[in-house]
């Protein structure tokens, strides 16, 4: 039996997210922080962009969490050892530039700390003093702290209830970072109006700043067109061109709009308002 991309193990980090740790040497042996793959549970599902939380290079495996938003994600949940994913490719996508840049903050929401920590490591190995913030609804969604917490010089967790850090958002945070030390480069990634907040807020102290965009995706190579998003006026493709670009030149009102442009499919898929899988 043909054993690539065989399930090795499941982890579920909160209601909604599970973690797969896959059999994929040759994606591990070149995955680098920021790439993504996609996969498919059956010859006949949907493609889904998923990015590499973490790789084994030595195993050869890869480590993906998964949020369940729709009937393909559900499905990928229900997997577990000894099962197998259909097809898997990849590395996709720009890797992430980690230069010595000094002092970084990896700002990440939601499950977006599944790709915000290959960053931050990637970032501190290159020798940065790395700051991590992480925001979530409750202390129910908060996932990975622990492991972005050991790449990080410094980790601030807060939860818009108050249920774990500290209460609010995490521009609450970043902006009195930025106001009482020097900071060279912020890393975001997360829903769209989040992104959206923290790209004015350092915009407005003139910090570099990269978000990592995950629009709706399907063939990962460009051809499709899904993932289309205006970068300083220019249409560019997160799937090749990205996933990552300078944040305070990503139009966010168009990104948001061409977000919900399969909303209604995936109700009728998933019996339920959703997000995108991805």
């Amino acid at each position: 039996m043909d054993a690539r991309f065989a399930i090795r193990s499941t982890r579920r980090h909160s209601a909604e997210t599970i973690e797969l740790v896959v059999d994929a040497p040759l994606v591990a042996k070149h995955a680098r922080a920021g790439q993504f793959v996609i996969v498919r549970t059956t010859n006949d599902g949907e493609r889904i962009p998923l990015t590499i939380c973490e790789s084994d290079p030595e195993i050869g495996t890869i480590s993906l969490v998964v949020q369940t938003v729709g009937r393909s994600t559900t499905e990928m949940q229900s997997l577990g050892p000894g099962d197998r994913l259909a097809d898997l490719l990849g590395p996709l996508g720009q890797p992430t530039e980690t230069d010595d840049f000094g002092t970084c903050i990896v700002v990440a929401g939601g499950v977006g700390v599944a790709i915000g920590l290959p960053v931050a490591r990637a970032l501190a190995t290159a020798g940065n003093t790395v700051i991590g913030i992480v925001g979530a609804r409750s202390s129910g969604q908060v996932i990975l702290s622990d492991r972005l917490a050991d790449a990080c010089d410094a980790i601030h967790i807060c939860t818009e209830d108050g249920s774990m850090g500290s209460l609010g958002l995490v521009t609450d945070v970043l902006g009195p970072i930025l106001t009482d030390h020097r900071v060279d480069r912020v890393f975001v990634v997360g829903p769209i109006p989040m992104m959206a907040a923290v790209a004015e807020m350092t915009r407005a102290r003139s910090v570099p700043t990269v978000a990592s965009l995950n629009p709706i995706m399907v063939d990962g190579t460009g051809m499709c067109g899904g993932c289309r998003v205006r970068v300083d006026g220019v249409a560019r493709f997160a799937c090749v061109d990205g996933p990552e670009f300078d944040a305070h030149l990503v139009d966010f009102p168009a990104l948001a709009k061409r977000n919900t442009a399969y909303l209604v499919f995936e109700e009728c898929q998933a019996g339920r308002m959703v997000g995108h899988d991805g």
